[in-house]
């Protein structure tokens, strides 16, 4: 009721939507969210947490994607709350964000949008979890990515420059800290060989030329969203 609620409040008084249509939820989310685990930024993770709330209003048909980004959400505040000492909270947000992502899952075992909040979210914070649930996050994000290679890798040739690069890093990345070294090598070379001069494979070839680096940086995240950011593509809609 009370998400309901404000969900309602944040609808305009003529009550149209407070956010266009045509924007994706993860275009109207995932800056603020990433802000949250990136930067610590708790003010823009609460940001990205009332508008979730809207959404669930606006956009019901998403609420498989929205349950995994409340997931990504309460890993975020667990993570917050372990790095600063806090063990009870730490064990309630690190509980609920499990019980989201299940939920998630169930309610989207094929959509590609879950799998990729999912891997993301488990291969930014895991090595930022406590010593016990790192093993199993990476477990996590290798299988997420992997279930999403399964459905994009066909066709990956065709994806924009950054999903391409986060999906191969996201494979290589989360296969070496899976112990799969053979196959998280296999995935740096085809960062290397399918899309060079990019800063993916800048990053992948030094990955496989310094395998000390492997365990301590990540291939992913060399690029942005830019044209996918929100305020770039709601001055595209203004225009149109």
């Amino acid at each position: 009721m009370l998400v309901a609620l404000l969900g309602m409040a944040a609808l305009a008084q003529d009550g149209t939507p407070k956010f266009d249509p045509r924007l994706s939820v993860h275009t109207i989310l995932r800056e603020d969210i990433f802000a949250g685990f990136m930067a610590n930024d708790d003010t823009r993770l609460t940001l990205g947490e009332k508008n979730l709330a809207v959404l669930e209003v606006e956009r019901p048909a998403e609420k498989a994607s929205l349950t995994a980004w409340k997931g990504c959400v309460a890993l975020t505040r667990a993570v917050h709350a372990h790095e600063a000492g806090r063990a009870d909270e730490f064990a309630a947000q690190y509980r609920r964000g499990m019980e989201l992502f299940a939920e998630a899952e169930r309610l989207g075992p094929a959509n590609g949008s879950v799998k990729a909040i999912m891997g993301g979210t488990y291969a930014a914070l895991s090595d930022r979890l406590p010593e016990a649930e790192r093993s199993a996050g990476w477990e996590a994000a290798y299988q997420n990515y992997k279930g999403l290679w399964a459905m994009q890798g066909p066709t990956a040739a065709q994806l924009p420059l950054h999903d391409r690069g986060e999906l191969l890093a996201g494979v290589a990345q989360s296969a070496e800290r899976t112990l799969r070294g053979v196959e998280a090598a296999e995935f740096a070379r085809r960062i290397v060989e399918t899309i060079p001069g990019t800063p993916y494979a800048t990053a992948a070839k030094r990955w496989l030329d310094t395998p000390e680096l492997r365990g301590r940086s990540h291939l992913g995240c060399q690029t942005c969203h830019e044209p996918g950011r929100l305020a770039a593509a709601t001055a595209r809609l203004r225009n149109q």
